[in-house]
């Protein structure tokens, strides 16, 4: 039977008549990377605040690797990496001596220390900059300096929110590996982030979030299938007639056509040979057809479904519940 690492029973956060987690629930079980996903205000800052007993609760329970989580609980903090989207790390301390005191909150031997702090500077390829003060540092170092400082002293349970925000292409992606790294050196890794694409292609199971609800679990494909929309076929194709779109239309599967003089967008539920049948048609009819493609529903087809929202940046808008 696999661990239990993040246990979270029918959380109540309130903010005067605002209710900010409503009866909220999550089980994260060990090994996992974990995706929290949700709108602006939708509580996902706000549950991992409690997470961590930053912030106090109205009702519910908190377990952390089996245990009660309170405000004292250091036995169980000690054994946490908390990397948040805002970069903390100390302007007056270099790259090294930055990790080294964040480290040393947990590691007090002086040797395991330099170990463990060499090992982080390794992992997240900070070794040319081991000497640099953090406004030397580019948007992507810096991210990986607030991660080295954070999963130094080699935390079971790590804690990532929106790691990649506002960096370039190449630090995200080496970001995104070493997250994977981490897990499969043992962590248990939640993660949320504004990148749907990230989500989907890190995460082994996924929570999405909306007014303090947990509103769908799964996996990437368990999310996919609930949705109505599961296959989008477009065909390039001039002067097609309203006859002939009646007649796709009525083919197995396809609830709804679109076509805007140029291009035919078919949207299907369901069925394996839909790409099919709609070329069939055109073929019987000799209609001769630009480029056709099919797509498959995405993370964000789930979650624009789902919530009805889009996943926007949170730059400019309240942290207090988000």
């Amino acid at each position: 039977m696999e661990n239990t690492v993040i246990k979270i029973e029918n959380l109540v956060k309130r903010y005067g008549d605002l209710i900010a987690l409503d009866h909220f629930s999550l089980a994260i079980r060990e090994g996992e990377i974990f995706g929290l996903l949700g709108p602006n205000g939708s509580g996902k800052t706000t549950t991992i605040n409690c997470m961590l007993s930053l912030l106090a609760f109205d009702k519910g329970n908190i377990e952390i690797f089996g245990q009660k989580m309170t405000p004292v609980s250091y036995d169980i903090k000690k054994q946490i990496g908390i990397i948040m989207q805002d970069v903390a790390v100390f302007n007056e301390l270099t790259v090294y001596e930055n990790i080294d005191y964040f480290c040393g909150l947990y590691i007090t031997d002086k040797a395991e220390r330099k170990r463990c702090v060499m090992e982080a500077v390794e992992f997240t390829g900070l070794g040319e900059f081991l000497k640099f003060y953090p406004k030397k540092l580019s948007g992507g170092l810096l991210r990986r300096l607030n991660i080295a400082c954070g999963i130094a002293h080699k935390p079971r349970l790590i804690i990532l929110d929106e790691p990649t925000i506002a960096v370039d292409p190449q630090s995200r992606n080496k970001i995104l590996e070493g997250i994977q790294k981490l897990n499969r050196m043992g962590a248990t890794i939640v993660y949320t982030s504004h990148y749907m694409e990230e989500v989907e292609q890190i995460c082994t199971r996924i929570a999405i979030m909306d007014k303090g609800k947990k509103i769908a679990e799964g996996t990437k494909d368990e999310l996919k299938r609930m949705i109505k929309n599961t296959e989008t076929i477009t065909v390039e194709v001039l002067g097609l007639s309203e006859a002939v779109r009646n007649e796709i239309i009525q083919l197995p599967h396809v609830y709804r056509t679109e076509y805007d003089g140029e291009r035919l967008t078919v949207f299907c539920s369901g069925g394996t040979h839909n790409l099919i049948r709609v070329l069939d048609v055109f073929r019987t009819h000799e209609i001769r057809v630009g480029r056709v493609y099919s797509e498959l529903p995405t993370l964000n087809d789930v979650f624009l479904e789902i919530t009805g929202k889009e996943l926007r940046d949170r730059k400019g808008d309240s942290h207090v519940l988000s």
